[in-house]
């Protein structure tokens, strides 16, 4: 059946602007990290997508390794962009990212020039895209000069093959000097894609900082702390979770006693605010005017719909942030 986007996608979303850019993103952006690779089923990747967009989701994030295998969520991805929304291309955020292994010898992996430019056009062939709107520097390099890595970034975008150039994972002191390279070759940084979650508070020593000085924008993955900040490990390890799962990242070391009474204590002050524990965290972190928009990853339709509900979070008091900070130390 031929896919209408829903007339009011845009009555309901929260779009803030990425530092002090002209682009906006919506409050909530879909990640494909997870959910689908070839060994994940289609067509609950097109149910997916669809919600995503018709609630509003303009911004759909991949890299290079995703899947598994790696490359196929840009295959799958591609494959429903053809098929469901070639017409809305012009509405749609996609960003794609290299840094990580993706073919064997020296030019695989990393931040080299070579590498950043042949990765960005085998994704490009896999979405069957001319461009993508962001191309992320996926982690840093401790071989290839910033200079490098950033002046590769800037001929990407000058070449067309995208619109703004992102960087993940960098520290605050790498961050700083690579927005500086990229302002002065012309190319401003759009857009820092970190770690965090209530789980994962490092960019708070530092990083959030540099990117409200340099007008960056900030979309943190992992914002559920893949999974843990939800209602599925309040009694041990779903059977279907993600720690249970032999190709994630999650590992059910990472599920101890004291993290599942972090949970409990959680999931307590999220019920006493009429609210899931998921809806809470994500509404936590987009109390910060620096965060631009909270990637989330979903395993079926009603996970993301579920995750949405957090635009509709009350306001955070001070007692409850007062709260949070004690169950999180």
């Amino acid at each position: 059946m031929t896919y209408l986007a829903n007339d009011a996608r845009y009555n309901h979303m929260e779009y803030r602007r990425c530092g002090r850019s002209g682009l906006q993103l919506p409050a909530v952006s879909l990640g494909l990290w997870h959910n689908f690779g070839h060994v994940d089923v289609l067509e609950n990747c097109r149910a997916i997508l669809r919600l995503a967009f018709d609630s509003g989701i303009t911004h759909f994030d991949l890299a290079n390794n995703y899947g598994p295998p790696p490359g196929s969520a840009e295959e799958n991805f591609g494959r429903l962009l053809k098929e469901d929304f070639a017409p809305y291309r012009d509405e749609l955020i996609i960003s794609t990212k290299a840094g990580y292994l993706m073919w064997p010898g020296p030019y695989g992996e990393w931040g080299s020039k070579k590498y950043l430019v042949s990765s960005l056009d085998q994704s490009l062939q896999r979405m069957g895209l001319d461009y993508v709107d962001i191309f992320y520097h996926h982690r840093p390099d401790p071989d290839t000069p910033l200079e490098e890595t950033m002046s590769a970034l800037d001929l990407i975008v000058r070449q067309g093959k995208a619109l703004y150039a992102g960087i993940s994972n960098y520290p605050a002191e790498e961050a700083a000097k690579a927005c500086a390279i990229l302002k002065q070759l012309g190319t401003p940084c759009l857009i820092h894609q970190p770690k965090y979650s209530m789980f994962e508070r490092w960019v708070e020593g530092g990083l959030l900082d540099v990117l409200e000085q340099e007008g960056v924008g900030c979309i943190p993955f992992s914002p559920l702390a893949q999974g843990m900040l939800t209602d599925r490990y309040l009694k041990g390890i779903p059977a279907d979770s993600r720690a249970s799962k032999s190709h994630g990242f999650l590992k059910e070391s990472a599920i101890t006693e004291e993290r599942i009474e972090q949970i409990r204590a959680l999931h307590n002050l999220a019920t006493q605010r009429g609210e899931g524990l998921a809806q809470m965290a994500l509404a936590w972190l987009l109390k910060d005017p620096r965060i631009t928009s909270v990637l989330i990853g979903a395993s079926r339709p009603e996970q993301l719909q579920n995750s949405l509900e957090c635009l509709k979070s009350p306001k955070f008091t001070a007692e409850e942030l007062r709260v949070i900070e004690g169950i999180l130390v």
